[in-house]
């Protein structure tokens, strides 16, 4: 008879009454949130060399924050953040801080103080670090001490997502199906050979959801098997893990994600499902402002006043 949780699969583990009697495996929920959060932000030098490019702010409120609110309205309990040792500003913002919460409660912005509030309280933050630049794929495979052996979701936090629709439809694929489930979206032919790429399962439907049988990172855009790229918002099973220790770093010395979910798509099908919400990319300076602008043009307290600005200060 089994004594331990080793014969589950992937997105279960094992349960066990006190006398040690096997019940058998129970699917896990995704509760746990990776964020890799420690690049250097080059391209927005010089202010990277004070501030991290992820608390540089969304009008008033910055990316990070953002980011940890989606996953906790998914239900994530436990972010793990992947920083660098020349980052402590990451490390200080999550730090809690009753004085601020109170400040900020007392301006009477309340719901935005709670939010501060439960961070690093009701939601626990573990801070693990990667300090030589190796890829994605190294970065979230810093956390697998932290993360153990559950699903987790995982984001990056230079994309912003309009609401947390596609993960909670990511969290929950995944606890149907047990296999890992991936963001996507489409875009033009001549923009695949920045992405990570996948070919799809004969038969889905235009708008998925879509069966994975294959990553490929960045290809030409004569060789890319579809114009469907996956996007920040993943929600994965912990055997990613062992794939990710046997990657081979690419010609940059950088392990990719995306490889070690090829590896997984080769054994079982990974789930892809398309993004029908906002989404921006802020990880360039133009991509960082035209996020401000469009947030606050839909934001209620900002809308009118820049609306205002807008057509007084450009010609239409």
């Amino acid at each position: 008879m089994a004594t331990s949780g080793s014969w589950c699969a992937p997105s279960t583990r094992g349960v066990r009454v006190l006398n040690g009697i096997w019940l058998g495996c129970q699917r896990v929920k995704a509760r746990t949130a990776v964020i890799p959060a420690a690049g250097l932000g080059t391209r927005f030098l010089p202010v990277t060399k004070a501030v991290p490019k992820e608390l540089l702010p969304i009008i008033d409120m910055p990316a990070l924050q953002l980011v940890m609110d989606e996953a906790v309205e998914v239900g994530v309990d436990h972010i793990v953040l992947v920083s660098n040792v020349n980052k402590p500003g990451i490390e200080a913002y999550v730090r809690p801080a009753a004085d601020v919460v109170q400040r900020v409660r007392a301006s009477g912005r309340i719901e935005l103080a709670d939010r501060l509030a439960r961070i690093g309280t009701d939601v626990r933050v573990s801070v693990v670090y990667q300090d030589a630049p190796l890829g994605l794929g190294h970065a979230v495979g810093c956390a697998r001490d932290v993360v153990a052996d559950e699903p987790f979701v995982v984001l990056l936090p230079d994309e912003l997502m309009g609401d947390s629709h596609l993960l909670q439809s990511l969290v929950d694929a995944v606890d149907s199906t047990g296999v890992g489930a991936v963001g996507l979206m489409r875009v033009a032919r001549d923009e695949v050979s920045s992405y990570g790429v996948i070919t799809p399962a004969d038969g889905a439907p235009h708008d998925g959801p879509f069966r994975i049988v294959d990553v490929v990172e960045k290809p030409k855009m004569e060789d890319a098997p579809s114009n469907l790229i996956i996007i920040g918002r993943y929600v994965l099973t912990p055997d990613v893990f062992d794939k990710i220790a046997r990657l081979s770093p690419h010609a940059n010395g950088e392990l990719q994600l995306t490889d070690a979910l090829r590896a997984q798509s080769a054994e079982s099908p990974l789930a892809g499902l398309l993004n029908k919400s906002a989404r921006y990319d802020t990880g360039t300076p133009m991509g960082w402002l035209t996020a401000v602008i469009d947030i606050a043009l839909n934001r209620p307290d900002t809308s009118n006043a820049l609306q205002a600005w807008l057509r007084g200060r450009v010609e239409f």
